[in-house]
């Protein structure tokens, strides 16, 4: 994720209701790609969850509880104009033959058996439970709410959930689908079959490892992700870490289960690509990659209404925390080889004193990343537990991947992160020495 953040509280129903305002004006706040540590079990719901129970009935559709109303001087949104036409599901755009699209084949990493075998578990099964990594990015939540509309599209008894806190991000409340996100307690606790999505390991589903783990031990469990730094789990593996985001799998996935794209499946894929692509000026960002965002902007997606809810928009307070940690960031030249590094915290504190939520913090990596002097941008945004979670960028340089991964963390070699315990200075000397072992990828010289 990037960007920076969104309005306050509004729960997923209020934001569906206000899906005409998105597709013909805007949203509300930011997103992008930030890539969530495998290590990051430790928030408080993760180390106290609960498992849920069997269930004899189907589990009923919660919306995640929304968090406090961030008090904020911008004007909200205006309502759409009493003559706005209600938003209708468009017409469905054509399917090239190749997943990306009329210029290029799809995806070549899974091979054909695993596209096939994936399309032959979810053909049989009628319930179908989708899970993604906890704290959801774009990528992540717009994926996994994309899928569980093909599903439901093709009459399966579909539900998504992610692992604690289970509070969908104020910058992604714009995403259609959220009537399918289920508590994470109330999923079936041996669905028929799981699919797993944008998550690295099973460890960084949360609360929802066990069940997956169990879905793995029947045979049940899809994995559909991008990282280079996945580990293996999963009976099928549609995972392929030259795709620039889990969004582009998902998009070959529903086209061989022959699901036409509409706009809501299309919102979802769309929010996922413009986010792992830092709004496509990511060196992931192919011929393809726009092909594919062509066809879903056909689709009848509004790109500025995505970019807006993404990037464009912020409470005051988030202002001021930005200033503040703008102030506070330190330049080291000759850390990352040379390369140079530029870092800053963000306190707890610091947000409680502006009544900034934690998941508004994202865009501030992005101001710190555009220091000429330094390869290597790193912010410490302390969580409501107390854990420190680590964001790092590269420009392509410095492999910061490999660093996070020796740190317990994961992501890919321009954007991972890490969590961790203690003081930043003392986070930093370890991550100082992790960008020392990582070995330059040589792909940009030195700042001068």
């Amino acid at each position: 994720m990037n960007g920076s953040q969104g309005r306050g509280a509004e729960t997923p129903a209020a934001a569906r209701q206000g899906e005409c305002a998105l597709y013909e004006a805007a949203g509300h706040g930011s997103g992008g790609h930030d890539i969530v540590p495998r290590g990051a079990s430790r928030t408080r719901g993760e180390r106290s969850h609960a498992q849920g129970a069997r269930h004899a009935a189907p589990p009923v559709p919660v919306a995640p509880e929304a968090p406090p109303p961030v008090e904020a001087t911008v004007a909200p949104p205006a309502p759409p104009a009493a003559d706005t036409e209600p938003v209708r599901p468009a017409a469905s755009a054509p399917r090239p033959a190749g997943s990306g699209g009329s210029a290029a084949p799809g995806p070549s990493v899974p091979p054909g058996p695993e596209w096939e075998r994936a399309v032959g578990l979810i053909s049989a099964a009628d319930e179908i439970c989708l899970v993604c990594h906890v704290a959801p990015d774009g990528d992540a939540l717009g994926s996994m709410l994309a899928l569980a509309q093909a599903l439901r599209a093709l009459g399966k008894n579909a539900y998504a959930s992610f692992g604690e806190p289970f509070t969908v991000p104020g910058i992604l409340r714009f995403l259609p689908g959220q009537d399918l996100l289920v508590e994470p307690g109330r999923l079936p606790a041996a669905p028929e079959l799981m699919i797993s999505l944008d998550a690295a390991g099973a460890a960084r589903l949360g609360s929802l490892a066990e069940r997956a783990g169990r879905a793995e031990r029947d045979g049940a469990l899809i994995v559909v992700d991008h990282h280079a730094s996945n580990t293996g789990f999963g009976v099928v593996r549609l995972v392929d870490p030259d795709a620039a985001a889990t969004a582009v799998l998902v998009d070959e996935l529903v086209r061989r289960l022959g699901v036409p794209l509409d706009r809501d499946i299309a919102q979802g894929l769309y929010a996922g690509l413009a986010s792992d692509t830092g709004s496509f000026k990511y060196p992931c960002t192919t011929p393809q990659v726009h092909d594919l965002a062509g066809r879903l902007l056909a689709a009848g997606v509004r790109a500025e209404a995505v970019s807006r809810e993404l990037w464009d928009r912020a409470p005051f307070g988030y202002l001021q925390v930005l200033a503040g940690a703008l102030a506070r960031a330190r330049l080291e030249r000759d850390a990352a080889g040379g390369r140079g590094l530029v870092w800053t915290t963000i306190a707890r504190t610091d947000r409680d004193a502006r009544d900034v939520p934690y998941d508004q913090l994202e865009g501030v990596i992005d101001q710190l990343r555009r220091t000429d002097e330094a390869e290597v941008a790193v912010v410490c945004k302390e969580d409501d537990v107390g854990d420190w979670y680590v964001s790092t960028r590269s420009k392509g340089g410095v492999d910061v991947g490999r660093a996070c991964v020796a740190l317990g963390g994961g992501g890919h070699s321009t954007a991972a992160a890490f969590t961790a315990s203690g003081e930043p200075a003392d986070i930093i000397d370890g991550l100082r020495a992790a960008l020392r072992a990582a070995e330059p990828t040589g792909e940009a010289e030195p700042p001068q």
